[in-house]
């Protein structure tokens, strides 16, 4: 495997903006997986895939107060409570819709944390960001051989999952819409389709005002003439759609089948406390009957322990299902104000339909903070479930590996890489194919080894993988 040098780096990026206004940290090399370790991202692909549809059957049935399981009873409305809570009615209305029964997210991205007893899954992306970055990183360090990703595959699986949303076209119409709240993520979505167009592809990125309806359709302009738009790849979160002029077109086309949408906009999908739910005990049978056994498997060791931090009060003796503070179960979760920082090893997180549920920006780690930033995290979790609900995790703490990455630029060596200890964050992307999904790259994070919330941050280094024997 050969090095890539610094300028080489450099002057790729500066000819090519993929994030706006963002730096990271520059390595010569790929972040390196084995064959079993790529292996066990496809399974954990697959998994994923079945935990979606597990999901959505967990939702509908829970919606419909209908039983959950084969051979006995097990009806719980409480989920799709929980999931609906803070959303407005005509979009848990379209959630629903039975057109919708089987509409998957085309894009699947679970963050990895490795730690010393595997990977932890923290989170499941299906609205992620990166996938041009990846793609562009992909490519840029292809020369170096063995890339998961090689050959353009993140393009092509992306152009992929997109056009099988209409079968009946040869080449549909796509508009990669980004919203201005995503703006940051604009640059790499209009690298993608720059380079899809370059394959003859019809892809377009747009911004929401770009739209507009005529009859049924939604359209956008093509010097000076509407065109149609067969598909809408949103790059936009589901809470955003009240900031969007435009939003009830994209309903309205949607409704006359005039366009596909993806991911399709089912608030439920993209909620943090799937995990929770997973974990709930009252839920065990069901997952146990909606999933195969080696996903079942899979995701009990990926799914870090979650709660849903929902404060309804509880009868007399009762205690709440969740983790102890000063040694003793909860009845109440102010009480959980009191744990031990030891206790405290655990992350507050708003669960969705927010502004703040992306980008690390509600996380509250109780181990890396005082008494008084954990309780007013909790108190604002708890004060916020009437309309919007927290998850509360148990941190799993990722191990120190090691990595070559070049020091800054006004170093003494700056073009010389020097070996580092950090701590590692795996974003792979799948592509979804009906009942099955593609891992077509992944982004590895590499950050200091004091950072204890791992994110795209300047102080972190971005890198493809490599495959290695």
């Amino acid at each position: 495997m050969s090095d890539l040098p610094r300028s080489h780096l450099e002057d790729a990026f500066a000819g090519t903006s993929l994030f706006e206004a963002k730096t990271w940290q520059l390595s010569p090399q790929t972040w390196p997986l084995t064959r079993a370790e790529v292996q066990e991202l496809e399974d954990i692909g697959q998994a994923c895939l079945h935990f979606h549809q597990a999901l959505e059957n967990l939702y509908l049935r829970c919606a419909a107060g209908k039983n959950l399981l084969r051979n006995r009873e097990l009806k719980a409305p409480w989920v799709a409570e929980y999931l609906d809570r803070g959303k407005p009615d005509h979009l848990v209305a379209h959630a629903r819709d039975s057109r919708q029964r089987g509409r998957m997210p085309t894009v699947l991205r679970p963050d990895l944390l490795a730690t010393t007893d595997g990977f932890a899954l923290t989170e499941l992306d299906s609205v992620p960001g990166g996938i041009g970055l990846t793609a562009f990183l992909n490519r840029l360090y292809d020369e170096t051989g063995e890339i998961l990703g090689a050959g353009d595959q993140m393009i092509r699986e992306f152009h992929a999952s997109l056009a099988a949303l209409t079968p009946h076209l040869a080449n549909p119409m796509i508009a990669l819409v980004v919203s201005d709240e995503s703006a940051t993520y604009r640059p790499e979505m209009q690298w993608m389709a720059d380079q899809l167009q370059l394959r003859g592809h019809r892809v377009f990125c747009l911004e929401p005002d770009d739209l507009f309806p005529l009859g049924s359709t939604l359209c956008f302009d093509i010097d000076g003439n509407p065109e149609k738009i067969d598909v809408l790849y949103r790059f936009f979160e589901l809470h955003d759609l009240p900031n969007l002029p435009t939003a009830e077109y994209i309903f309205e086309a949607w409704a006359a089948d005039e366009l596909a949408v993806a991911p399709p906009m089912r608030p439920f999908q993209e909620e943090k406390m799937g995990a929770a739910l997973f974990h709930h005990h009252l839920l065990a049978d069901y997952w146990k009957e909606a999933l195969p056994g080696r996903s079942l498997r899979r995701l009990r060791k990926l799914f870090p322990q979650s709660w849903v931090v929902d404060p309804a009060p509880l009868p007399p003796g009762a205690v709440l299902d969740g983790p102890p503070a000063g040694g003793r179960s909860l009845a109440r979760w102010e009480q959980l104000g009191e744990a031990s920082q030891k206790e405290r090893d655990l992350i507050i997180k708003i669960s969705g339909f927010h502004e703040s549920a992306w980008g690390a920006r509600s996380v509250v780690y109780g181990s890396d903070c005082s008494r008084e930033e954990w309780r007013a995290g909790l108190d604002i979790a708890i004060a916020d479930a009437p309309h919007n609900l927290h998850v509360l995790q148990r941190y799993h703490k990722p191990h120190r590996l090691r990595h070559p990455l070049y020091p800054t630029a006004d170093a003494d060596a700056p073009n010389t890489a020097i070996e580092r200890q950090g701590r590692l964050r795996l974003c792979p992307y799948y592509f979804v194919h009906k009942d099955e999904v593609k891992l077509a790259g992944a982004l590895a994070t590499f950050c200091p080894p004091d950072k204890k919330i791992i994110h795209g941050m300047q102080d972190a280094a971005l890198l493809p993988c490599r495959i290695v024997e």
